[in-house]
């Protein structure tokens, strides 16, 4: 079994061999772990295609949003002869979504922004999250409102300018973050300190931005659940669901 260099859940996965990442995998480590079933993700470098050309069976999955996080546990379920664990699973999800929902449902929705990409250390070079991405229904489902819900790209690149005229009522930075591995307290305080040079933000005013560094908001999948949890404890002040 063989795992892409941002495997790390759960644990066990980063004991195994590591066959590079979503941008820039090794063809030849897979190949050479003779594997019964190579799982990919959709992705821009055409890998399933490339993987069939070598003879390797292969399951290609989408996960860009709720609904196809739960297609590709069918799919991989049924692939692989465990289709009873992977309903199990997919029923888990749904059940953990629908508590969060029920929690937010009677709060004012919050305007909100999530940032996926950013300059290091500058507030230009934004990349958020837009209405075909995996977060806005993450978003959706905390009781929050997306400010780029509008953008047809999954991540639009934005301007500080935008981001002022849109005026998030909670921003969600995780901008130069994306490595997770190794982030510090103080690294997160840093990008906090950077907002606040725009007080006249209403995130910044209310003091309602959040650096974050964790996997379970860009590796779509089970986690999907911690993730709507956290939106929800960081849109809706005093709310606690147990994290």
């Amino acid at each position: 079994m063989g795992v892409t260099r941002y495997c790390r859940y759960p644990p066990e996965a980063q004991s195994k061999p590591k066959i590079g990442d979503y941008t820039s995998p090794n063809l030849e480590a897979i190949a050479a772990l003779r594997p019964d079933l190579v799982v990919v993700q959709k992705n821009p470098v055409h890998l399933a295609e490339k993987l069939a050309a070598l003879k390797l069976p292969v399951l290609e999955i989408n996960q860009e949003n709720i609904a196809a996080i739960y297609k590709s546990i069918h799919d991989v379920g049924a692939a692989t002869g465990t289709e009873a664990s992977a309903e199990k699973l997919n029923t888990s999800i749904q059940n953990g979504l629908e508590k969060v929902k029920a929690r937010v449902s009677a709060l004012p929705r919050v305007r909100v922004m999530f940032v996926i990409g950013r300059s290091p250390n500058r507030l230009d070079g934004l990349v958020v999250s837009g209405r075909a991405s995996y977060l806005n229904d993450v978003i959706d489902a905390a009781g929050g409102e997306n400010v780029f819900r509008d953008a047809l790209a999954p991540y639009p690149a934005v301007s500080l300018e935008e981001v002022m005229a849109r005026n998030p009522e909670v921003i969600v930075d995780m901008g130069d973050m994306s490595d997770t591995v190794g982030v510090t307290e103080q690294h997160k305080r840093a990008v906090v300190a950077l907002w606040d040079r725009i007080p006249t933000l209403a995130a910044v005013k209310q003091h309602r931005v959040f650096a974050v560094a964790s996997d379970i908001f860009v590796v779509p999948g089970p986690r999907v659940i911690d993730a709507a949890r956290a939106f929800a404890e960081m849109l809706h002040p005093g709310l606690n669901l147990g994290l």
